[in-house]
């Protein structure tokens, strides 16, 4: 752990200051200085109770840190999302425990967060603050006590803050504080208890214990089961702790970020909420689920995404709930927004988008899964043959595209090039049995329709290059992904000049911009972090194994001192933007390691 001195700007922490707990429902943002910051209760996508990442002075946080100067060093106990923070001052040293509590396997109703103070060295003086704010801090809680416990309420929401050798707390201007000291040796604990329409059970110390070890026995189990060995592995390691941190246990599905608003660029409007899951991260998922022997979770996620899309198929919407319906709408909420950016969204506006891409998203996975060795049953086979062929109908028309741009419809070759994936999976599918063959001599002839418009309208002579639109002559992040989905040979001529084309139109050091065009949206953003991964993964397939490799220690130097990365970073000072942690930025980092180890 590197000792690291800790710097709010405005009050509020550099978003690659946080670090993340979670238990499979919701999660927590931890700041260096041991303030959480961001915590939605019950799950990823329902109201904040802490917000303090949004609006430093009305979003509340649970603040636990030493009274006295100190500096700060962390990490997550090993092979666990289980975080420890240790504080050293000039009287000694403390180090704090923070999990989100997994009690069994059943995923009670309880949600509890846990914070255990144990004494290094000296004696140390500490304080607490915990200020509740639901409902995306609309108003203040019900502050009261009950059988000496301190309790928040607003309307059927509560949370209780258990409390053990951590001073005698009190209440004050709608926040629970205490001090105390604690000394080598000692151990104090506080228990941060939540319901919901429910009763509000107030825990035990020894329960309270004893889910804290079975969090971490949980944590380690579960890492020991993964299977990948190759290069770069503690980060591979991370990585699929995150995703397994942001699989939404009660349903399967996977929350792209458990964040919302965080900004691509700082003081701009470019905030937009994450807490939802999108087919287009199906494939990836899928694929690195399986490679690390993820089963159990693979199987959860790829019937969760058949039931979501049963609701609404052979049409595909582009993000859904965690419970599998249609997503809400986007509007604003009364937050400050961090470091002033603004609007803070709940919602998120691609919803009533067109994205053709998610068609070829959806097949591929399901081509992934049963390449897992399961095979697809006869109406799963029915639903995906009527999907293709809606596919069929479709690909011909512009639309929204990966970026989700407010000012198209165009003709994104990336669309252009799912869209033939969407076919050709069902084209090997239906060949294996597992959808209806039928259709395919149609899937086959619009395959190559694509195929041929592709090559026609969407290559570009004077860069050597496929490009981001038909007819255009620029190009954009995803065009690495040609070779990924097999479209195009991975050491051809074709994709090795695309490659080159990105890195010297898109690339600012070791990152890569998502394309320059304009979008529909004011103002900037930083680079697009899950583009230099999919940087290296091209670089690896076409052979340049060396360059690959390079970058890619690069850029695991930049994640943040626990493994973590964000959506953006900004090319310049290094500093995170965007949703945190990312989903789709961590499953990248897998897939490049996997392609460097299996290129070599």
């Amino acid at each position: 752990m590197d000792r690291l001195w800790f710097m709010r700007i405005g009050d509020y922490a550099p978003i690659e200051d946080y670090a993340v707990i979670g238990d499979g429902r919701t999660a927590a943002l931890v700041a260096r200085d041991g303030s959480i910051d961001w915590l939605c209760l019950p799950n990823f996508d329902s109201p904040s109770v802490f917000a303090r990442v949004l609006d430093a002075e009305r979003g509340g946080a649970f603040e636990l840190l030493p009274t006295i100067p100190f500096e700060s060093s962390r990490r997550y106990l090993p092979r666990t999302n289980v975080l420890e923070t240790l504080f050293t001052t000039d009287r000694g040293a403390v180090r704090v425990v923070d999990a989100l509590t997994l009690p069994n396997d059943r995923l009670d109703p309880m949600r509890e967060l846990i914070r255990a103070i144990e004494g290094v060295s000296g004696s140390v003086p500490m304080r607490w603050r915990v200020s509740p704010r639901f409902k995306y801090a609309a108003s203040l809680p019900r502050c009261e006590w009950r059988h000496g416990i301190p309790v928040a309420a607003s309307g059927a929401e509560a949370v209780a803050i258990a409390h053990w050798d951590a001073g005698s707390p009190v209440w004050r201007a709608g926040a629970v504080e205490a001090e105390f000291d604690i000394a080598a040796g000692a151990r104090a604990c506080l228990a941060l208890a939540a319901a919901y329409a429910e009763p509000l059970v107030i825990p035990s110390r020894a329960a309270v214990e004893a889910r804290l070890a079975q969090t971490i026995r949980f944590w380690e189990e579960w890492c020991r089961a993964r299977e990948y060995r190759g290069p770069w592995s503690e980060l591979v390691e991370r990585s699929a702790l995150v995703l397994k941190l942001l699989i939404f246990a009660p349903s399967g599905a996977s929350v792209a970020a458990p964040t919302t608003s965080l900004p691509e660029d700082i003081g701009g409007e470019r905030n937009w909420d994450y807490r939802f899951c999108w087919i287009r991260d199906s494939n990836f998922i899928i694929s690195a689920l399986l490679q690390l022997g993820c089963h159990r979770e693979a199987r959860s996620q790829f019937w969760w995404f058949m039931q979501a899309t049963a609701l609404t198929e052979p049409e595909l919407h582009v993000l859904y709930r965690l419970d599998g319906g249609i997503g809400i709408d986007e509007h604003d909420i009364a937050l400050e927004g961090y470091r002033g950016s603004r609007p803070v969204r709940v919602g998120n506006g691609a919803l009533e988008q067109t994205q053709h891409d998610i068609y070829g998203d959806l097949l591929e996975t399901a081509w992934l899964y049963s390449e897992g060795h399961h095979a697809l049953d006869g109406d799963t086979g029915e639903v995906l043959g009527r999907i293709a062929n809606r596919v069929g109908e479709i690909w011909r028309q512009p639309d929204s595209g990966i970026w989700e741009v407010r000012n198209g419809p165009f003709h994104f070759t990336h669309s252009k090039v799912m869209c033939w994936v969407a076919l050709d999976r069902a084209v090997r599918l239906a060949e294996r049995g597992e959808l209806p063959s039928r259709h395919v001599s149609r899937w086959r002839r619009e395959a190559a329709a694509i195929r041929a418009f592709v090559d026609e309208q969407c290559w570009s002579p004077q860069l050597c290059s496929y490009t981001r639109t038909a007819g255009s002559n620029d190009v954009d992040a995803s065009l690495l992904m040609i070779s990924l989905m097999q479209f195009d040979d991975p050491r051809g001529e074709r994709v090795a000049g695309t490659i080159d084309a990105v890195c010297r139109l898109l690339q600012a050091g070791d990152f890569v911009f998502r394309y320059l065009a304009d979008d529909g949206v004011p103002g900037g953003e930083g680079c697009f972090v899950n583009g230099s991964f999919w940087l290296v993964s091209a670089l690896a397939r076409a052979g340049r194994i060396a360059e690959a490799s390079q970058l890619m220690e690069r850029l695991c130097r930049r994640a943040n001192d626990v493994g973590l990365y964000a959506e953006e970073i900004d090319p310049g000072s290094g500093a995170f933007l965007g949703n945190f942690p990312q989903a789709l930025v961590h499953l990248a980092l897998i897939d490049a390691a996997i392609a460097i180890r299996d290129a070599s």
